[in-house]
């Protein structure tokens, strides 16, 4: 499989990327789209001509953002609706209020690194938030982004899959030791691998999935990192051993997955720094490209079935 080599590095800008676009008549939900990156992957859709909705759990924060996307775009199409990624009942009241076709649909929040927290329904919260949450809307979904004739579905995965694979004996660590960073590192393996398998089994529906590594940036995502984490990346920047991107720059691959020609019917691809990544073994250290382990395709059915089994549960019941 060739790897797809597009002209955007590590500095471009989401703006960079839809430069010259029109997204006119396109449609595009970000979730997660009141904060960080997701804020300016929506700006740059907005500025190009989309109709872009906010799918956020701060209904006020979200408006916020939107009337200011709108005031720096010009773009009048911009909405928010509520969505709360571990509250399955939220998901399907957000997808029964969809209607229309849906172009792009980019998963885009996430929870990282937190301590040992569980829904509900008993799932480890990172897992549930990153992966099911998403699972969820995007198969609920399935209809309006088949409608379009031609969409994209973009996972925004980390390198911190990197660091584990998807444990489909034990998702919720009820039987292993758990740390925030193995989770965190699971939930982005399965963003991977939700990407590979929405290709192979949406394809002739005219749907196919990315994922990608958008890079360091200090936004809320961080909330949980410990303090003493956070110093040694500052220090470790200031030495000149990493380099942390804006928001503007994070958002850079999301959009390269998500509008960019290179990418047009292709799918089950993980991007980092504009362009598509190597693939690493899964026993050699690495802090970039992408490990095998997430694009295995057996891997990718599986987490399917399993995930597919686990929106099964039933609904917790309200106190």
């Amino acid at each position: 499989m060739t790897l797809i080599q597009t002209p955007f590095t590590k500095t471009s800008t989401a703006d960079d990327v839809v430069a010259g676009l029109d997204l006119k008549g396109k449609r595009a939900i970000v979730t997660g789209g009141a904060s960080g990156i997701g804020i300016e992957t929506a700006r740059s859709l907005a500025r190009a001509g989309a109709d872009v909705t906010l799918a956020v759990r701060n209904l006020t924060a979200g408006q916020e953002v939107a009337n200011d996307i709108t005031k720096t775009t010009g773009n009048p199409n911009v909405h928010v609706e509520f969505l709360d990624l571990v509250d399955r009942a939220s998901i399907a009241a957000f997808v029964s209020r969809w209607s229309g076709p849906l172009h792009l649909l980019i998963n885009n929040a996430a929870v990282m690194a937190s301590p040992l927290l569980r829904t509900p329904e008993g799932w480890e919260l990172q897992f549930a938030t990153n992966h099911l949450g998403h699972f969820a809307l995007t198969l609920g979904l399935h209809d309006a982004l088949k409608a379009a004739g031609n969409a994209r579905v973009v996972n925004v995965s980390s390198s911190g899959h990197l660091t584990s694979p998807v444990h489909l004996d034990d998702l919720h660590f009820e039987r292993r030791e758990y740390t925030p960073w193995m989770g965190y590192g699971q939930a982005k393996t399965a963003n991977v691998l939700f990407a590979v398998e929405i290709t192979k089994r949406w394809k002739d529906d005219g749907i196919v999935a990315n994922a990608l590594m958008p890079g360091g940036i200090m936004t809320n995502l961080q909330r949980y990192v410990p303090q003493e984490t956070l110093d040694k990346w500052a220090e470790a920047e200031r030495a000149g051993k990493i380099k942390m991107k804006t928001p503007e720059q994070g958002a850079a691959t999301t959009l390269v997955a998500a509008v960019s020609p290179l990418f047009e019917g292709i799918g089950g691809r993980y991007l980092e720094d504009g362009t598509e990544a190597h693939v690493v073994e899964n026993d050699v250290k690495a802090n970039n490209g992408v490990r095998k382990w997430a694009l295995d395709p057996e891997t990718a059915s599986k987490l399917w079935d399993a995930s597919v089994e686990l929106l099964k549960t039933p609904l917790p019941t309200k106190a």
